[in-house]
C-alpha cells in the first residue's frame, strides 16, 4: 500500500514538474510566434504571400514612361544631352527596386524624377545676393555679360532698383561702347532710379568706363557698382578682348550670365562661350514669364552646376523673383 501511494505521488510530481516546464517554455514561443508576424506584416520577412505584395521594377516596366518623359524635356527645350543623363541616372534608382503592386508606377517615376531634380539644385546651393553684398567690402562689384537682345540692360536695371530699395547705394558703368544707343538706354533707367551712372565715349575703351565709376563708388561711398558689357558672340575677337579687360581692370565680385529663357539650346551655346572667355558666377535668366516650361534653366543647371539666382518675369522693375528650384520642378513636370 505505501509503496502504491508512493508511485501515486512520484506521478503527480512528475506531471506538476512537466507542467511548470510547459509554462517557462511557453512565453518564449509565444514571443518568437509574435516576432515572426510582426516582421512578414512589416514586409520584412519572407513570407509565402510576398510575392503577391510586392515586384521589382524591370526596364521593360517603365521604358514607355522613360519614353515619354524624354519628349517632355525635349519639349521643353531642355538639351539632348541633359535630357539623357537625367533619365539614365533615373533608370539607374528605379530598375531592380522593390515595390508594392499595387504602387501606380507612372507616379512613382515621376516623384522620383522630381526628387532627383530637386537634389541636383541642392548640390549646386543658392547664392544671396544682399547677404553677400552685406559682408562683403564696399564697393561690391557686379559685371553683367550677355549677347544682345537677353534683356541685359533691363536686369542690370531691376537689380539696381532692388539694391536700392534693400538700402545699398548703387552706381551704373555703361561699359557698352560699342552698341548705338546702349548708354542712352542705361540713362534712361538710372534717371528713372534716380542713381548715378558713367558713361563713356563711343568707341572708347570700356574697361576705363569701368574704372572709373569704381574709383567714382570709393569717392563717394557707394555700396554697389552695376558693370554693363556689349553683347559678345565668339566671332568677336576684339570684343573678346575687351570684356577680359573689363574683367582685369574692375576685379568683379560676382559675374552674372544673362540668359534668354526663349532662345532654348542656343543659351547652352552662349553659356559654353562666356564660360570659356571669361567664366562666370552665377545667371539670370529673363522672359520666363513668357516660356512656360524653361527648360533652359534645367540645361544650364546640369551642364555649369551654377547658381540661378533671379528670374525675370515681366518688364517691370519689380518683375524679377528669386529663383525657387521646387517651384520650377512642379512647374516642369
Amino acid at each position: 500500500m505505501k509503496r502504491a501511494f508512493s508511485n501515486f505521488v512520484d506521478k503527480i510530481s512528475s506531471r506538476e514538474e512537466s507542467k511548470e516546464e510547459s509554462k517557462e517554455e511557453k512565453p518564449a514561443q509565444v514571443e518568437l510566434s509574435q516576432q515572426k508576424e510582426s516582421r512578414q506584416e512589416q514586409g520584412g520577412g519572407k513570407g509565402i504571400f510576398d510575392v503577391f505584395r510586392y515586384k521589382t521594377i524591370k526596364e521593360d516596366d517603365i521604358n514607355d514612361l522613360i519614353d515619354e518623359l524624354r519628349m517632355e524635356l525635349l519639349e521643353s527645350d531642355v538639351s539632348y544631352e541633359v535630357t539623357q543623363r537625367i533619365l539614365d541616372e533615373l533608370k539607374k534608382e528605379l530598375i531592380g527596386k522593390k515595390v508594392r503592386r499595387s504602387e501606380d508606377i507612372k507616379e512613382l517615376v515621376r516623384d522620383t524624377l522630381k526628387k532627383s531634380l530637386n537634389e541636383q539644385f541642392s548640390k549646386i546651393g543658392t547664392f544671396d545676393l544682399l547677404e553677400n553684398i552685406k559682408k562683403s567690402q564696399r564697393p561690391y562689384v557686379i559685371a553683367f555679360f550677355g549677347i544682345n537682345g537677353v534683356g541685359k540692360t533691363t536686369t542690370i536695371a531691376k537689380i539696381a532698383y532692388m539694391l536700392k530699395n534693400s538700402g545699398f547705394s548703387v552706381v551704373i558703368a555703361a561699359a557698352d561702347t560699342f552698341r548705338a544707343a546702349a548708354q542712352e538706354q542705361l540713362s534712361i533707367h538710372a534717371q528713372k532710379l534716380e542713381v548715378p551712372i558713367v558713361r563713356g565715349k563711343y568707341g572708347g575703351d570700356p574697361a576705363s568706363v569701368a574704372y572709373d565709376a569704381i574709383s567714382l563708388a570709393k569717392k563717394k561711398m557707394i555700396d554697389v557698382v552695376l558693370i554693363d558689357t556689349a553683347g559678345r558672340m565668339h566671332t568677336d575677337a576684339n570684343l573678346v578682348d575687351e570684356l577680359r579687360k573689363i574683367i582685369r581692370v574692375a576685379k568683379p565680385n560676382l559675374k552674372i550670365l544673362v540668359l534668354d529663357a526663349l532662345t532654348g539650346n542656343d543659351a547652352l551655346e552662349q553659356a559654353r562661350y562666356f564660360e570659356s572667355s571669361v567664366g562666370f558666377d552665377a545667371i539670370v535668366i529673363t522672359k520666363a514669364d513668357a516660356d512656360v516650361k524653361g527648360g533652359v534653366i534645367l540645361t544650364v543647371s546640369y551642364e555649369f552646376s551654377k547658381p540661378i539666382i533671379f528670374v525675370g518675369v515681366g518688364q517691370e522693375y519689380d518683375k524679377l523673383v528669386k529663383f525657387d528650384p521646387n517651384w520650377y520642378v512642379n512647374n516642369l513636370l
